[in-house]
């Protein structure tokens, strides 16, 4: 195939980037093989000290085509139009264009996973800061891969963050400010492998709308060689929240600080029709043969489930993907931290009209006292959370959130990518970042591993 260099809009090239983090004056985005709609949503805003004008790197194909025209969606709305310009590369040899060139200093990759920590691995070797969608790593193999990448950041002052957009979720962000109030909320319980002190489901729609419009996926989304199986997919958000709810600020060692329990895996089974729909495709492409049944039934390895111990705490995250929702639903969340005094509940249903919301249950029913250290708790929270209030439920309370906090999903790839660039800027990323998305991939990695062996459900 021949290379070819193709100008989206009229600007002229950047020269070489700095290998290694200096003092970055100017944010310059490289995006590498955008295969996943996220890559688009990290530039669904603008930020202040990021170029406009993007480098992307990628072989032909639909999936770069489907980047770019996302992009141009958000450049042409009438509300709050975005201004990148993207300067394209295309050709087999795309990923050493890029390494040779640097026409940037941070590498946005969201893409297949099978290639991603590889991309992540050379990327930091030579000298580019990586922004990443998770997961960044899909098995042992590639967990180790990215170990050696994280150190390689840490001798070279770069920067290598994953993309956990859920941290930026109100209700979840409430429920960690909650589980910090002990005089509401006691102290985090034990519990057992029945009983886990936090739990953690997802439930999660291969046909699902963003932007407005129907997402299309690759047809090697549906390839767990490719995706990555659900036990390490989204189950990466869930371990995320619950190291960083339970445990604040605090370092995780995955050598001695987890515990794996168990470990389950199943298949979401798509008819040929359905995959199709999802895909824009006609018919299943070959590498996805090993996984058809009987002709017609595609089955995806996407559901999974990890019970863990952290930290002597017992914890329980677990992924389900159906094709379709059910007309007026999407995909939906359920949490729960038990405490000594009460439970914090995260519920996404039919009563909550599938929009996530916070209770605070109480432990003790006819606790008098609880209602007045609930009270008193919300006001230490009004300070940071101005407008967030109480009301009754049969069990407890729900909190009120106003409007303006509910950004919705979308939203939460800016606030990750401004984090990210506040990290990159003033060096001040806490200590137990690094260890604890290690100690993420570690636990996802070695579930598999372990799911595998065990009976398939």
């Amino acid at each position: 195939m021949k290379n070819k260099l193709m100008a989206i809009t009229l600007t002229a090239l950047f020269g070489c980037g700095q290998p290694e983090n200096k003092n970055i004056d100017t944010v310059r985005f490289i995006t590498l093989d955008p295969g996943h709609f996220h890559a688009a949503l990290v530039q669904k805003s603008m930020y202040p000290g990021v170029d406009s004008t993007v480098q992307v790197y990628a072989p032909e194909g639909n999936d770069v085509q489907l980047h770019l025209a996302k992009i141009g969606t958000y450049n042409q709305r009438t509300d709050q139009p975005t201004q990148w310009k993207e300067e394209l590369y295309l050709g087999n040899d795309y990923f050493e264009k890029m390494l040779s060139e640097k026409k940037g200093n941070v590498v946005v990759l969201a893409g297949n996973n099978q290639k991603k920590t590889e991309y992540i691995g050379r990327t930091i070797e030579a000298g580019l800061n990586v922004l990443a969608d998770k997961p960044m790593a899909i098995d042992k193999a590639s967990f180790d891969v990215l170990q050696a990448a994280f150190k390689t950041a840490a001798d070279k002052d770069l920067l290598l963050y994953d993309i956990m957009t859920e941290r930026y979720e109100i209700s979840t962000m409430l429920q960690k400010e909650f589980s910090m109030l002990p005089e509401v909320f006691g102290q985090l319980e034990k519990g057992s492998p029945d009983n886990p002190a936090v739990t953690k489901e997802s439930v999660h729609h291969f046909y699902k709308y963003v932007s407005g419009k129907a997402l299309v996926r690759p047809a090697w989304f549906m390839d767990v060689a490719q995706e990555g199986e659900g036990i390490v997919d989204v189950t990466t958000h869930l371990v995320d929240l619950v190291q960083w709810e339970c445990f604040p600020g605090q370092i995780i060692d995955y050598k001695k600080d987890i515990e794996l329990l168990s470990a389950t895996r199943s298949a979401t089974e798509l008819t040929l029709s359905e995959f199709n729909t999802v895909t824009q495709s006609n018919g299943f492409p070959a590498y996805l043969k090993k996984d058809v049944v009987h002709d017609s039934l595609l089955k995806v390895f996407s559901n999974g489930e990890i019970n863990y111990k952290l930290k002597g705490i017992h914890a329980k995250v677990s992924v389900k993907w159906n094709y379709k929702a059910p007309e007026g639903t999407g995909d939906t969340h359920y949490s729960i931290m038990r405490g000594t005094r009460a439970n914090l509940i995260i519920r996404q249903g039919a009563e909550q009209q599938f929009k996530p919301e916070l209770y605070i249950e109480p432990v003790k029913s006819g606790d008098t006292a609880f209602e007045a250290a609930l009270s008193a708790g919300l006001k230490k929270l009004q300070v940071k959370f101005p407008g967030i209030d109480i009301k009754k439920t049969h069990k407890g309370w729900q909190i009120v959130i106003p409007d303006k906090y509910k950004e919705g999903h979308e939203m939460h790839f800016a606030r990750v990518t401004e984090k990210f660039l506040d990290y990159l800027k003033n060096k001040n990323m806490p200590s137990w970042e690094v260890p604890n998305m290690i100690a993420k991939y570690y636990l996802t990695t070695a579930a598999l591993e372990l799911a595998r062996k065990s009976k398939e459900k």
